[in-house]
């Protein structure tokens, strides 16, 4: 690293770190959208999140679609309910699954715009 990139004053521009300051969230938000990020840092959750934005599927579809044991998607789908980003719905006695909302699908989405940019 080039002592060029360094910064040896205390604030070069106070107006904009006032702004910024005001706008910053509790550490608290910080942390819980950290928290909501690691379970999109499994490829696995990724897989089901984005088979689960196609169509609501049961642990045996999820399994057979993935190649996985039912096991280890019952082991996602558990960390995934429990962070709010799919849903059950019992029908009988099977439980399907889906995305909680529509906004685990536009994080998705977004992801891969961002990924396809040029």
């Amino acid at each position: 690293m080039t002592d060029n990139l360094r910064c040896d004053c205390d604030i070069l521009h106070p107006e904009a770190v006032s702004n910024a300051k005001a706008a910053m969230f509790s550490d608290g938000k910080y942390e819980d959208i950290a928290a909501l990020f690691k379970h999109f840092s499994d490829p696995t959750r990724v897989r089901i999140l984005h088979a689960l934005e196609v169509k609501e599927l049961c642990v045996c579809d999820l399994a057979a679609l993935l190649n996985l044991t039912k096991s280890a998607v019952s082991h996602q789908l558990k960390a995934l309910r429990l962070s709010k980003l799919v849903r059950a719905r019992r029908d009988g006695q099977v439980v399907f699954y889906s995305l909680d909302d529509d906004h685990v699908a536009q994080i998705l989405n977004v992801a891969l715009a961002h990924l396809n940019e040029e």
